[in-house]
C-alpha cells in the first residue's frame, strides 16, 4: 500500500508555512526539498510511530 499524507511544516530560512508530502511507505526516511517560498533546501527527517509522524526540518548545513 502505498499511503502518503500532505504537513504542514515552517521553512527553517525564511519562517513561512509550506506545504509537504509524506510517503508512510518507510519507516525512516532522510531527503533534501527546496522550499516553495524561497527556494533554499531543507534536510528534512521523518520517522514513523503508530500512524504518526515525527518530522524535522532544518536547514541543509545544520
Amino acid at each position: 500500500m502505498n499511503y502518503q499524507q500532505e504537513h504542514d511544516i515552517t521553512c527553517p530560512y525564511c519562517g513561512e508555512t509550506i506545504n509537504i508530502l509524506i510517503d508512510y511507505s518507510d519507516e525512516i526516511q532522510e531527503y533534501i526539498e527546496d522550499c516553495q517560498v524561497c527556494c533554499r533546501p531543507i534536510s528534512f527527517q521523518v520517522q514513523f510511530s503508530s500512524q504518526s509522524a515525527q518530522i524535522s526540518a532544518r536547514q541543509e548545513n545544520e
